[in-house]
């Protein structure tokens, strides 16, 4: 096996999926649930789009640009808002004394936000290219996954350690503020 092929998968999606919007939304989800619950939620939405990504990727650069960033848009303005209503929900359940969600809530959560923030992202398309270009669709596939959960779980550390130098809420109104902010950028794509 050529570990070349790996490596540099490895090494493109890695840096490409660091800044993205759902390395911020693993360590959103991080910092408020149970770590673990999260992995296992982010990482089955991974694994999927890396298998999308090999598949069918290259699908996805056939689709017009300006629909998928009008979505996009309209998915990070959701997104935001129901961060900031979600957070009074959260005190409401913590003032009336319930419990904290269970594992299939958070990684079913975890899950469907990754499945819908990555779809048609950059790391989808650029593995889909990998696998066109190295002709290797499983190793290719095995190597994103791996970058991406690599990501993920980095992101979902870092939200617990913001969690002992900012308070929740903090954390909570920048995360909204962010994803406003991709809203109108995803927006800006999509009219230019």
């Amino acid at each position: 096996m050529d570990l070349a092929i790996p490596a540099t998968v490895f090494g493109v999606v890695f840096l490409a999926e660091l800044p993205d919007k759902t390395a911020l939304a693993s360590l959103i989800l991080g910092s408020r649930y149970r770590p673990v619950f999260v992995f296992a939620g982010v990482a089955a939405a991974f694994a999927v789009h890396a298998a999308l990504a090999v598949m069918a990727g290259s699908l996805l650069a056939l689709l017009p640009h300006r629909a998928v960033e009008a979505v996009v848009a309209v998915l990070f303005a959701a997104g935001a808002v129901l961060l900031l209503r979600g957070r009074r929900e959260r005190d409401e359940h913590i003032d009336a004394g319930r419990s904290r969600p269970g594992f299939r809530r958070v990684a079913a959560t975890s899950f469907a936000v990754i499945l819908v923030a990555e779809f048609g992202d950059l790391t989808q398309v650029v593995t889909a290219g990998l696998a066109a270009h190295f002709r290797n669709p499983v190793l290719v596939g095995v190597a994103a996954t791996l970058a991406l959960w690599a990501v993920a779980g980095l992101a979902i550390a870092g939200g617990r350690g913001l969690l002992r130098v900012l308070p929740l809420v903090w954390i909570t109104r920048a995360a909204a503020l962010a994803m406003l902010a991709l809203a109108v950028l995803s927006a800006i794509a999509a009219v230019g």
